[in-house]
C-alpha cells in the first residue's frame, strides 16, 4: 500500500500542479456520482411499482382504494399520483389551477432530481482542458530544456519530458469520460421519470371519479 501511494505521489509530482488539480477533480467526481445515486434512491426515482394499480382504481372511481394503494408510497411517481388525486378532488380549485399546482410540485421534484448534474457537466468540460493546459506547459518546459542544452541535448531527456507532460492530458480525459457518462445516465433517468410523471398526471386529470370513470 505504501509503495502504491509513493508511486501515485511521484506521478502527481511529475505532472505538476495541474495534475494535482485534476486528481482533486477525480475525487470530487467520484463523490458526486456516489452522492447522486444515493440521492436518486432517497427521493424514490426507482420506486413506484404500485402506481399503475392505484391509477386504475382511480379511473374506476375507487378513490379510497387508490389512496390505500398509494399510502406510504416512497416512489416519486407514487407521490405525484397521490398529490394529483388529492388536488383533483379539491372543490376549491378549478381544473386549470389544479394543473398549475401539480405542475409546480412536479417541477420542484424534478429540480431535486437534477441537482448536481451541472457540476458533473462542468467537470466533464474543464478536466480535458486542464489536461491540455498542463501538457502545453510541460511541452514548453521540455523544449526550453532542449534549447538550453544546445548541441549536447539528450533525446532521452526530451522524450521523458514529453511523456511526463502528456500525463495531464491522459488524466484529464480519464476524469472527463466517467463524469460525462454519469451525467448522461442521470439525465436519462430524470427524463424517464419526468415522462412517467407527466403520464401519471395526465391519466389522473383526464379520467377519474369526476368524469364518471
Amino acid at each position: 500500500m505504501e509503495k502504491l501511494i509513493a508511486q501515485v505521489t511521484e506521478a502527481l509530482s511529475r505532472g505538476g500542479p495541474v495534475l494535482w488539480i485534476i486528481a482533486g477533480l477525480s475525487v470530487i467526481t467520484l463523490a458526486l456520482i456516489l452522492w447522486k445515486i444515493w440521492r436518486l434512491i432517497w427521493i424514490g426515482v426507482w420506486g413506484g411499482t404500485d402506481t399503475d394499480p392505484a391509477i386504475q382504481a382511480w379511473i374506476a372511481g375507487d378513490w379510497v382504494g387508490a389512496q390505500t394503494l398509494l399510502r406510504g408510497a416512497r416512489g416519486l411517481r407514487g407521490r405525484i399520483a397521490r398529490v394529483a388525486m388529492t388536488i383533483r378532488r379539491d372543490p376549491a380549485l378549478t381544473e386549470p389551477h389544479a394543473r398549475e399546482e401539480i405542475t409546480r410540485l412536479a417541477m420542484g421534484e424534478l429540480r431535486d432530481a437534477r441537482e448536481g448534474l451541472r457540476a458533473l457537466d462542468l467537470i466533464a468540460t474543464i478536466a480535458p482542458l486542464l489536461g491540455l493546459f498542463g501538457t502545453v506547459l510541460g511541452m514548453i518546459e521540455a523544449f526550453q530544456a532542449l534549447q538550453g542544452a544546445g548541441s549536447q541535448a539528450d533525446p532521452g531527456i526530451l522524450a521523458g519530458g514529453i511523456w511526463e507532460a502528456l500525463l495531464t492530458t491522459a488524466a484529464g480525459m480519464g476524469v472527463a469520460i466517467p463524469a460525462a457518462m454519469a451525467s448522461a445516465w442521470f439525465e436519462g433517468v430524470v427524463d424517464r421519470v419526468q415522462a412517467e410523471m407527466e403520464d401519471t398526471a395526465t391519466r389522473i386529470f383526464t379520467r377519474g371519479p369526476e368524469q364518471g370513470g
